[in-house]
């Protein structure tokens, strides 16, 4: 006998049977290419532990599942905020609905789940990971390896936990643009001429007063900041948590001194960081994949009246509450930026082809074509913009746009063509029906080319064809180049590259994006700049490195003393003191012995601040090299030469951001 719950649920899961069979032929009639997606119904409480596990149903004991689960509750709770989906990247996908939701909102989140699904299978940084990922499978593997290290007798519990908390603080600390390689202890570390001078005479036993006989204070120092020894690696190293799990120790605090990790050590060490590889492509595409997903289950969802009639409203409602949330806002920035790409490519072909007109060049093209009778041209003709079962008797089979064997069955009545028009269209048939150039938002777009740009069509066309006139240069062009651009970009690109290359000065003014800065001189923000150099740096910062300070390992033999001495790549952020000394309490155990970070701080004069202040202007800051150390017991701060922190700091922000480099 079945519960009610589940009762309801089975329900749920019957109603939406057809709902995922179609937004998945649908999401292939757009030229997308998902994963399998398994789908499931699941309640309330299940779908805020889904979140806080990150999507999945297994993950290796610890409190910081419990306190997003708490989060996500009282988000619902107090803010009205509503989880209506969660999907992993994993092959098979699997997708959580939540039985709750209306009908509008399970076939908005099936038709966005298959575009997420689309973007995991085909975005090269998820293939960084695996080529084929079953991380359901290594998740839940992970969680079994730490819960039996939690029961084990002869294992602290509270130790393991502890451990955890070391490696999570660092669990954005890898190297992100390569591949995954699981690492071992038995690395390559170099032969130290210099050991630690006190390990070694401790181990001598020697007592105290002959120490201070026969090895005096100054031979001590001298021995230990030797800096002529051997270092290692060799190229800052950004893998930091791959370092630690190679070269790092535990500090015993019985002995007082560094010693192997235990082996539970090492395994969870290397287990949080399979973990953070994987997750990193998805933290890495964010506003790609968020505003990828957006714009198509847009497309099937008005596009192509995928929402029925009766639900469109509920639809419409909660897309706009989700482009509408406030601050930087991954679907909304995504989904223009898609939008936009779409729009540019298709605006560059046309204009190749009208350049091809005879009489017509990039210095009269404004005053000659006349764009409205282009755009009339350009939209799509009766056959695919209003199908029915009468006017596919006019359809010939032989048409690229439709389906021939689709077609077919259409006229024999086994399509309902009132609900699913679409299914006898072909991709080339779905590009014409759903033309971006045409559409009322951007009927202007092709009229806002600029002369600059119509030079630079011209001076890369090669193909010396000519047309006698628009009416033939329009009917040769192609409407899935858009789309097919886009495939493009959704394979190689991630976010940092995405808005290096697409963020411009024109997608600026039309969407309103502008810089704004802290002001020291009135003590509040204001807009400081609408210029998409600015806006697009204000961006990047935000996504490189996932928004977290970039620290690599500069040398695991700083000064010849076996202390690690980790590098912030300073981009004008300077770090928060506090928090860096935190972190370094966290190193030090992963360690074992001193760790040093080296940093540039920013500095303002109070005196330069107040004549600022009456001159509305900005006071300069001194920029100053600072290294903070933590020997275990103390801190201690001091400031280096700008020399030693020169290679640290950016002229230009520099993001290094070609994925064809990173992918080689």
């Amino acid at each position: 006998m079945i519960s009610s719950d589940e009762f309801e649920m089975q329900r749920e899961a019957d109603r939406l049977e057809e709902v995922v069979t179609e937004a998945s032929n649908l999401a292939a009639r757009f030229g997308l290419e998902p994963y399998p997606v398994n789908y499931w119904i699941v309640d309330y409480d299940e779908m805020n532990e889904l979140i806080a596990y990150g999507g999945f149903q297994q993950r290796y004991p610890h409190w910081r599942w419990g306190m997003a689960y708490d989060r996500q509750q009282k988000q619902g709770q107090f803010l009205g905020g509503k989880a209506f989906e969660i999907v992993n990247n994993d092959n098979p996908a699997h997708a959580f609905l939540q039985v709750s939701n209306s009908l509008a909102d399970q076939k908005a989140v099936i038709t966005h789940v298959e575009a997420h699904a689309d973007f995991f299978n085909n975005n090269e940084w998820f293939g960084l990971f695996a080529d084929d990922p079953d991380a359901a499978a290594m998740l839940a593997r992970h969680a079994d390896t730490i819960e039996e290290y939690m029961h084990d007798p002869e294992i602290d519990r509270a130790e393991v936990e502890k451990w955890i908390d070391h490696v999570l603080c660092l669990e954005d600390n890898i190297d992100q643009h390569a591949i995954y390689e699981p690492v071992s202890a038995d690395g390559d570390v170099p032969e130290l001429e210099t050991a630690d001078i006190d390990e070694e005479l401790e181990d001598l036993e020697l007592s105290e007063e002959v120490r201070r006989q026969v090895f005096d204070d100054e031979w001590l120092e001298a021995q230990s900041e030797d800096e002529d020894g051997p270092s290692f690696p060799e190229e800052p190293d950004p893998d930091v948590l791959g370092f630690l799990r190679k070269h790092g120790k535990q500090y015993d605090d019985e002995a007082g001194k560094a010693l192997e990790m235990e082996d539970w050590q090492k395994d969870i060490l290397g287990i949080l960081r399979r973990e953070a590889y994987y997750f990193a492509a998805q933290q890495m595409t964010k506003v790609m994949n968020e505003g990828w997903a957006a714009l198509f289950e847009s497309k099937m969802m008005t596009d192509e009246n995928f929402a029925g009639e009766d639900e469109f409203i509920t639809y419409a409602d909660h897309m706009a509450k989700v482009l509408g949330a406030p601050g930087l806002n991954p679907y909304k920035l995504g989904m223009q930026l898609w939008e936009y790409i779409e729009n540019t490519e298709n605006r560059r072909h046309v204009a190749e082809k009208l350049l091809r007109v005879e009489g017509v060049t990039w210095r009269n093209f404004q005053d000659t074509v006349d764009i409205e009778r282009v755009m009339d041209l350009l939209e799509p003709d009766d056959a695919v913009a209003s199908i029915d079962s009468e006017s596919l008797d006019d359809v010939d089979p032989a048409d690229p746009r439709f389906d021939a064997e689709a077609l077919e069955r259409g006229r024999a009545g086994e399509i309902d063509l009132d609900r699913y028009p679409w299914k006898v269209l072909t991709y080339e048939g779905m590009a014409q029906r759903h033309y971006s150039l045409v559409k009322p938002q951007y009927r202007g777009f092709l009229a806002r080319i600029s002369k600059s740009e119509l030079e630079r069509i011209s001076r890369y066309m090669f193909d010396d064809a000519r047309y006698d006139s628009v009416e033939e240069a329009v009917a040769d062009v192609d409407y899935a180049v858009g789309w097919d651009r886009m495939r493009e970009v959704r394979e190689s690109h991630n976010d940092v590259t995405f808005l290096d290359e697409f963020l411009t000065q024109e997608f600026v003014d039309a969407n309103d994006y502008f810089t704004y800065e802290y002001m020291h001189s009135s003590d509040d923000y204001r807009v400081t700049s609408t210029d998409h150099e600015d806006v697009k740096k204000k961006l990047m910062l935000q996504f490189t490195n996932f928004g977290k300070p970039t620290v690599v390992v500069a040398d695991g033999n700083y000064e010849n003393r076996n202390e690690l001495l980790l590098d912030h790549q300073y981009n004008g952020v300077m770090l928060d003191i506090e928090q860096a000394k935190n972190t370094l309490e966290r190193v030090f155990e992963l360690w074992g012995r001193p760790v040093n970070l080296r940093t540039i701080v920013k500095e303002y004069d109070d005196h330069d601040i107040e004549v600022a202040r009456r001159r509305d202007s900005e006071p300069e800051p001194t920029e100053r090299g600072r290294l903070i150390r933590f020997d275990g017991m103390e801190f201690t701060e001091e400031e280096l030469d700008w020399e030693e922190v020169e290679h640290l700091a950016a002229t230009e922000v520099d993001y290094d951001t070609k994925p064809e480099e990173w992918l080689a």
